[in-house]
């Protein structure tokens, strides 16, 4: 399972990177188990998330939610900068209120499987503010700069919400590429992954020779069809696992009918037994979120 490794490492509840720089970067198809927002500032750049290619514009901003199969190509010959924000889901969910979901951006996207907002120049210079005054707060060590950054951190949200769930962006997608049948499949495999997810099964299903289904999966999303399932059922277990539902039962839950081979699949990937995973939860303790000037 090598196909997209687990990348970054986040101890904060949010971080926030500002980057510019003009260096070859050639990261494989990986995922993270925190949320990530990329706001596009210049360069040539073209995001691949679950299947689908996003050719960005200056100040368009990217929705990843955790555990998102994604990648970057960049053009090395125009610098690229860009300011990115991880976050930790159980900290937003921290942040809700009743009549707020910080989260619902995120989970939007995957239900649209849209990941762009394009913002408009009224939009832009909204942003621009609002962003300024929260990179500015992670810097500040004065009295209460830890509120004001935690204030400006939901207030950053509070309105990337808006503007997606509203369908206040420009709805562009001529920089958009994807494969509607392959776009079906992974909707389907996301929404599927307790049933019977074998070659042969979903070949049936999509009506497509499972040695052409192979090679089409592994051309659009990088990832083999096998290595991508094995991937996001083992995810799924995890995060089910982190809710607090017995091992045994969020492996069947994930998909898994032998514990044998979900507990080496599962040591493979996190470097931990699944029952150590869940002991071990709740220990750690997390600092305020920080900006730093180079990403991981």
């Amino acid at each position: 399972m090598q196909n997209h490794p687990k990348k970054g490492y986040l101890n904060e509840n949010f971080q926030l990177f500002h980057l510019k720089d003009q260096v070859e970067l050639e990261l494989p198809f990986h995922y993270h188990d925190f949320h990530k927002i990329v706001v596009f500032l210049s360069g040539n750049v073209t995001y691949f998330i679950e299947g689908k290619a996003y050719h960005l514009k200056p100040w368009d901003i990217l929705l990843v939610s955790h555990f998102d199969i994604h990648r970057v190509i960049v053009d090395t010959s125009v610098p690229y900068e860009r300011v990115i924000l991880w976050i930790r889901p159980d900290y937003m969910l921290s942040q809700n209120d009743e009549e707020c979901n910080l989260s619902a951006c995120f989970q939007k996207a995957n239900q649209r499987s849209f990941n762009l907002i394009r913002l408009n120049g009224e939009l832009q210079e909204r942003m621009r503010t609002i962003l300024e005054q929260f990179e500015e707060s992670c810097r500040q060590k004065e009295f209460g700069s830890t509120l004001l950054r935690q204030a400006l951190f939901v207030q950053f949200m509070v309105y990337v919400n808006r503007i997606f769930l509203d369908k206040l962006y420009i709805k562009d997608k001529t920089t958009l590429k994807y494969d509607s049948q392959i776009e079906s499949l992974l909707r389907f495999i996301n929404a599927n992954l307790d049933a019977d997810l074998s070659v042969e099964a979903i070949a049936e299903r999509f009506y497509i020779s499972k040695y052409h289904l192979m090679r089409k999966f592994k051309d659009e999303t990088g990832s083999t069809l096998h290595s991508y399932i094995v991937h996001k059922r083992l995810m799924r277990a995890s995060l089910l696992i982190s809710q607090g539902m017995p091992v045994m039962k969020a492996a069947e839950q994930s998909g898994f009918r032998d514990y044998t081979t979900f507990s080496r699949a599962y040591k493979k990937l996190y470097r931990t037994s699944p029952a150590q995973h869940r002991q071990g939860m709740g220990m750690a303790s997390y600092d305020e979120g920080t900006v730093v000037v180079r990403e991981e």
